[in-house]
């Protein structure tokens, strides 16, 4: 029996869709991430309970770590984008947790770059708050320990393809190197949206949105590049069929980025057959319901969409292009610093 909500929404489900493709699955994936690094921060003593901890986010790692503070008896100091909603705003609020939210922006970048020069404005006001820094601590990886524990067993320990969003690089960085840890074979497959400066894709833009949490208009200190095997980068509107194609195909529900991630993992299992595809599912499609599932009657079939192979990103084309990156280095303007 659990004894805080946090350990019951933080575990994942592994589901075999089809032969050699696997999804795992969240309700709420930072919470992973948030939990243990809030509790290796108790152990260590870098922070104590009662201590106020702060970060920025656009959203789901704001739940995570107030849901965190709440199971661990801290206090909680959010600086959040202007894509919180109501939903989020209420349960934050009664969760106890301040959430400062930063008035509307149509530029991503100067989005994130306001919230992180708050953040630093607040700790120079108080200096014994302790800064998660989500983007940068790999305290973050620690978490999927357990998960990639996991997959290792119901795998059976067989070759992998691992495939989902980059974002900060925390649960997909961490579950390749703790299944290598295992001696089991992965290839690491990242998705990106265009317009993220992560893997060089900032000089595309996606006509419709880009895809929250899964890129990023400025450099994280998280993103181990040398992991990354392939890149796929996928518009909106071929997220959009992935995701919709999911829940008529195989009843799962859930986000954006998943739904891109099951067309790379769809992509990678057709590529190698001899490998599970194994997708990461990082939250459910509540958040999504106006944007994505009610326009399902627009979606495209995934039986029709494929990926451009592009060998430099000064190659890459909407909605769907997909690059060997074998481990190459960071782009000089996703370096940090």
């Amino acid at each position: 029996m659990d004894d805080h909500i946090s350990e019951a929404v933080g575990r994942p489900d592994l589901i075999r869709l089809d032969d050699g493709l696997v999804c795992l699955r969240f309700e709420t994936m930072k919470i992973v991430s948030a939990l243990a690094a809030v509790r290796h921060l108790l152990d260590t003593g870098a922070v104590r309970r009662g201590d106020t901890l702060i970060d920025s986010s656009s959203g789901i790692y704001a739940y995570a770590l107030a849901l965190a503070c709440h199971r661990h008896g801290m206090r909680c100091h959010i600086v959040g984008s202007t894509t919180v909603d109501h939903t989020l705003r209420t349960q934050l609020d009664i969760l106890g947790a301040r959430l400062e939210q930063m008035p509307p922006s149509s530029d991503l970048k100067l989005d994130q770059s306001r919230r992180v020069a708050r953040v630093q404005e607040i700790l120079r006001a108080h200096p014994d708050y302790h800064w998660m820094r989500q983007y940068h601590d790999d305290i973050h990886y620690l978490g999927y320990e357990a998960v990639a524990d996991r997959i290792h067993t119901q795998t059976g320990g067989e070759s992998l393809a691992l495939v989902g969003g980059v974002g900060s690089g925390a649960s997909t960085g961490a579950l390749a190197h703790y299944l290598a840890k295992r001696s089991v074979d992965v290839r690491l497959v990242g998705v990106q949206p265009y317009g993220s400066v992560t893997f060089g894709s900032e000089h595309v833009a996606d006509p419709e949105i880009i895809i929250a949490g899964i890129g990023s208009s400025i450099p994280f200190g998280n993103v181990r590049h040398d992991l990354y095997d392939t890149l796929h980068w996928l518009a909106f509107d071929a997220a959009l069929a992935g995701s919709v194609d999911l829940l008529r195909r195989h009843a799962v529900f859930a986000g954006l980025s998943t739904g891109a991630a099951y067309l790379a993992a769809q992509w990678e299992r057709r590529e190698e057959p001899g490998r599970t595809a194994l997708f990461i599912a990082a939250d459910t499609g509540h958040r999504y319901i106006d944007t994505v599932f009610a326009r399902h009657g627009e979606a495209a079939r995934v039986e029709d969409l494929a990926p451009r192979r592009v060998r430099g990103t000064e190659e890459l084309a909407l909605p769907w292009s997909r690059m060997d990156w074998n481990g190459s280095p960071a782009p000089v303007d996703a370096v940090p610093g």
